[in-house]
């Protein structure tokens, strides 16, 4: 009995204690080599934005946090303005928004930060938000999530900046009675007067010159300084979001070469 368990051939199903290891399978190094086998990434396949979970208590706190974010904002440069900083910020948080849980999340964002405005500043004052920051916001975080050039998120911006600016207007008119287009009129048709000022001094123009600009050549210039004004607002906009983006972890779109070498330079 005990030469035959001496004897007795090792089972490698069922391996004793002491026995030596047996042999791996081939297959199985074929495996490892698959697994470790480096495959480089697609084109365009690092640069996708990597998918969350749009709701949830993270979704929900976030959204809450930025919403009110960009209601302090508003408020703190409506009682205290420093200048022009704040403004530059105004459409970020919803765009952040829009970048880290989606168009749903951002739309209530939008929607939370103007009912926050219309409590704290009264209705009137929360619709100059939304119109055109907090959509601006959602138009801005939706061509970024997707990875839309600088020329079309900002020539978009700034026809619906510039349509937010004839909305504000009007609203304000509304609220002071009075026409503030008329000033803005005003303005236009001073620079033009400087314009042919200057002309004549240099002896390009005539002196009577000064005395043949209509209303409709006044009104495009007015026209003309919302867009321009619109235009240089947005491409501020997006100078500051691609710093700031950058901080926070969150990809937009890169700037384009020539903007890149300004910045380097």
């Amino acid at each position: 009995m005990a030469e035959s368990a001496s004897d007795a051939t090792p089972d490698p199903a069922n391996p004793q204690w002491g026995d030596p290891a047996p042999p791996p399978h081939p297959d199985e190094f074929d495996a490892v080599e698959s697994y470790l086998d480096y495959r480089p990434t697609a084109q365009g396949e690092s640069d996708r934005p990597l998918r969350r979970p749009t709701v949830g208590p993270a979704a929900m706190v976030e959204t809450a946090f930025l919403a009110s974010a960009a209601s302090l904002i508003w408020l703190v440069n409506a009682y205290f303005p420093p200048g022009p900083l704040l403004r530059i910020v105004f459409p970020l948080p919803i765009a952040l928004v829009y970048l880290r849980w989606g168009h749903r999340a951002a739309w209530m964002a939008a929607l939370v930060s103007t009912m926050l405005l219309a409590v704290l500043m009264g209705p009137p004052r929360s619709l100059l938000y939304l119109m055109p920051y907090g959509l601006l916001g959602v138009q801005l975080g939706w061509l970024w999530y997707r990875g839309a050039s600088w020329y079309i998120s900002i020539g978009i911006g700034t026809i619906l900046n510039s349509l937010g600016f004839f909305v504000r207007l009007w609203l304000l008119s509304l609220m002071l009675g009075e026409d503030l287009w008329v000033y803005l009129i005003n303005q236009a048709t001073q620079m033009i007067n400087w314009v042919l000022s200057r002309l004549v001094s240099f002896g390009l123009l005539s002196v009577g010159s000064l005395s043949q600009s209509n209303m409709t050549l006044v009104q495009l210039v007015a026209l003309l300084i919302v867009i321009v004004s619109s235009l240089v607002y947005l491409f501020t906009v997006h100078l500051a979001s691609w710093l700031l983006l950058e901080r926070l972890g969150e990809k937009m779109p890169s700037p384009p070469p020539w903007v890149q070498r300004l910045l380097e330079t």
